[in-house]
C-alpha cells in the first residue's frame, strides 16, 4: 500500500527571514576652550561619538561586530541622528557632549551610540567628560573622560606643560599617535567602499603649528589664538581644542561632528518606504540607505 500522498500546495508558506546591517555613529564631543583663568591652560579635545556596526568584523571600542536586526513586516524603524557638541567659547567654557544617534522600532532592543565626551577648558583641575569616546584633558595634567565600552576609547591626559590631551577615537584613546593626538577612528564599508569615521580631536597648544585630529573626522587644534577645527559632517568626529598666545589671547574650541546611521539590507527586500530625505544607493544585490538627519524606514 502507497502512502497517502502530500499535497505540496497546501503547506502553508515559509516567511522569508529578511536581516539588515546597520551603522550607528553619534555626534562627536566639542574642544574645550583655552583660558587666562586661574592657571593659564589649553583646552582638551572632543571626543568621537560611539560608533556601533554590524557590518564587517569589528565595532567600536575594540569590540567584534555586533549582531544584525531581522526586519519584521509593517514595523517601522526610527533613526534619530545626533548633532556634534559646540565647542567651548567663554573664557572658562569646556566642549559640550555631542547627542547620541539610536535606531528604534516595535520589537527591537533600541540601538544607542553615545555622543562624544567635551574637551575640558584650560584651567587648572578641569575635567573632561565621558562619552562614546572620551574628551581630552587640559595641559594642567588633568585626565582624560573615559569611553563607553563596545563604542569608543578614552580621552587622553595632558601631554606636557604646552599641549592638551587628543579625544578618544573608535580605534584608539587620545594621545596613542604621538604627533596627532585625536584618536583615529575605524574605517568600515557598509557604503560600499571604505570610509573612517569617529577620529578624536586633537588638544590645544601654545604658538605653534596646529596638530591634526585623528582619521576619521578628527578637529584639529587650535595653535596659539586661533580657533580650533570643528570635527567633519556626518562623520561623529571630536572637535579641536583651543590654544593661547604669548600675549594670553586664545581662541575657541571646535564643535563636533555630526553623526551618521546607515542600514543596509537585500534589495529584494527593500519596500522604499522612508522619511526624512535618506540618501539611497545599491551595493551589488543590497539597497544602502544612509540617513544625515533623522528619518525612518516601514518594511514591508
Amino acid at each position: 500500500m502507497f502512502g497517502q500522498g502530500i499535497n505540496f500546495g497546501s503547506l502553508a508558506a515559509v516567511a522569508q527571514v529578511v536581516v539588515a546591517d546597520f551603522l550607528v555613529i553619534a555626534g562627536g564631543g566639542g574642544g574645550g576652550r583655552g583660558s587666562t583663568a586661574g592657571a593659564a591652560a589649553n583646552g582638551g579635545a572632543g571626543g568621537a561619538g560611539g560608533f556601533r556596526t554590524s557590518y564587517g568584523s569589528t565595532s567600536g571600542g575594540g569590540a567584534s561586530n555586533e549582531s544584525q536586526i531581522t526586519l519584521t513586516d509593517g514595523v517601522t524603524y526610527t533613526f534619530t541622528v545626533g548633532a556634534g557638541g559646540a565647542g567651548g567659547s567663554g573664557n572658562t567654557s569646556p566642549g559640550v557632549q555631542g547627542d547620541s544617534s539610536s535606531i528604534a522600532a516595535t520589537g527591537l532592543t533600541t540601538i544607542t551610540s553615545i555622543g562624544g565626551g567635551y574637551g575640558a577648558q584650560g584651567t587648572s583641575g578641569a575635567t573632561a567628560g565621558a562619552g562614546g569616546s572620551g574628551g581630552g584633558g587640559s595641559n594642567t595634567a588633568s585626565a582624560g573622560g573615559s569611553g563607553t565600552a563596545n563604542q569608543g576609547f578614552a580621552g587622553g591626559a595632558g601631554v606636557s606643560s604646552v599641549q592638551s590631551g587628543g579625544g578618544g577615537g573608535a580605534s584608539e584613546a587620545g594621545n596613542t599617535d604621538g604627533g596627532k593626538l585625536g584618536g583615529d577612528g575605524l574605517a568600515v564599508s557598509i557604503t560600499g567602499s571604505s570610509v573612517t569615521y569617529a577620529g578624536g580631536g586633537s588638544g590645544g597648544t601654545y604658538a605653534g603649528g596646529a596638530t591634526p585630529g585623528g582619521d576619521g573626522g578628527g578637529g584639529a587644534s587650535g595653535a596659539g589664538s586661533l580657533n580650533a577645527s570643528a570635527g567633519a559632517t556626518n562623520t561623529g568626529g571630536g572637535g579641536g581644542g583651543s590654544g593661547m598666545n604669548a600675549s594670553g589671547v586664545c581662541g575657541n574650541g571646535g564643535a563636533g561632528g555630526s553623526g551618521l546611521i546607515v542600514f543596509r539590507l537585500p534589495t529584494a527586500a527593500y519596500s522604499g518606504s522612508t522619511t526624512g530625505s535618506p540618501t539611497v544607493t545599491t551595493d551589488g544585490s543590497d539597497t544602502i540607505i544612509k540617513f544625515t538627519g533623522s528619518g525612518s524606514y516601514t518594511h514591508s
